[in-house]
């Protein structure tokens, strides 16, 4: 995990408490994330290189902001636990939430996006952390 954010007071709080940066391929090498500097706020991932370690486009289609929607309180707790820089996977679904209201929220479907409207909304089910397992069997 790149970064984690908590939140508690924007409308998307309730679903999902916090937002996590996640980074596979090559945005997992230590050497490139050294060279990284990774911040988290607004539910924005971002990020800033003084020079590249490897191509933009390969940091743009290997990381992501997703926000987390916990299956249940189990699955909540354990994503409480998970901290900066460890391996974490997640099994869930990417999910659309609307209100009676005509709020919205959509996850991308995407990793060739960028921007506005580019993370995850994630249901998660079942998070790992280095080989432990929490949530639903």
């Amino acid at each position: 995990m790149l970064a984690r954010e908590d939140y508690r007071l924007d409308r998307e709080a309730e679903l999902a408490p916090m937002d996590l940066a996640l980074g596979w391929g090559p945005m997992s090498d230590e050497s490139v994330l050294a060279q990284i500097e990774i911040s988290q706020s607004g539910r924005w991932y971002r990020w800033f290189a003084r020079q590249l370690p490897i191509p933009r486009r390969q940091i743009e289609r290997h990381s992501a902001n997703m926000h987390m929607i916990p299956a249940d309180e189990s699955v909540a707790d354990r994503l409480d636990d998970v901290r900066v820089g460890e391996v974490v996977a997640l099994r869930g679904y990417l999910v659309e939430v609307r209100a009676d209201d005509g709020w919205r929220w959509r996850s991308s479907l995407t990793r060739d996006d960028t921007g506005s409207r580019s993370c995850e909304l994630v249901f998660v089910e079942q998070v790992s952390v280095r080989g432990t397992e929490a949530g639903r069997p």
